[in-house]
């Protein structure tokens, strides 16, 4: 969280965390492409050559007032690769909220738990304390014909009551959802701070 006095803005920054090709680029692109453009930035997006995140997408929203101030999401995601753990922490730096974007496919059980593993270990290192931090977990790609039931996602990963969303981020179906939730919860942890 950063306040801009003279501006009246707070800058809160929300990082969608998950394994590589989970779904975290595809939720950002649908959030832009449904955001009217005077609310929203530009998607600035760093890839590989093989269109995969390199470093993290990126977006700015502009919705609502939280105490009297203008608050400016900014959205990123981190690379979901492994060999790209240091680019993770450092995105994860100075974050207000993470949706943990989970890739429901059966086959993407150990990606999931290892990524969900190293997101606590950051976040730990970092300072957050994991009890109060606000994490929203989305289940995506529900629409897939090998996506586990939702209840042994929830037994497989430590998710502790967090707010759960069941998503089709190509589709868009629970994407706004998961979004709204996670501004919801940095709203409030920003509230309970100030």
């Amino acid at each position: 969280m950063f306040i801009n006095w003279a501006l009246g803005e707070i800058n809160l920054k929300i990082v969608y965390y998950g394994a590589a090709l989970s779904g975290k680029t595809t939720n950002l692109q649908f959030i832009y492409a449904r955001t009217p453009a005077n609310l929203r930035g530009r998607l600035i997006s760093l890839k590989t050559q093989q269109d995969r995140t390199l470093l993290f997408d990126f977006l700015q929203l502009e919705i609502g007032k939280v105490a009297n101030l203008k608050p400016k999401f900014k959205l990123y995601t981190v690379p979901g690769q492994v060999y790209y753990a240091a680019s993770r922490r450092l995105i994860l730096q100075g974050t207000d909220g993470v949706v943990f974007v989970v890739d429901s496919q059966a086959g993407r059980m150990t990606e999931n738990e290892e990524s969900w593993y190293t997101m606590e270990q950051h976040l730990i290192e970092l300072g957050h304390d994991l009890q109060t931090f606000p994490i929203v977990v989305q289940f995506n790609k529900r629409d897939l014909p090998h996506a586990l039931p939702v209840q042994e996602l929830r037994r497989r990963l430590p998710i502790d009551g967090r707010p759960c969303f069941e998503a089709s981020a190509i589709k868009g179906h629970g994407v706004f959802d998961t979004l709204k939730a996670s501004m919801n919860g940095v709203v409030a942890a920003v509230r309970r701070a100030v």
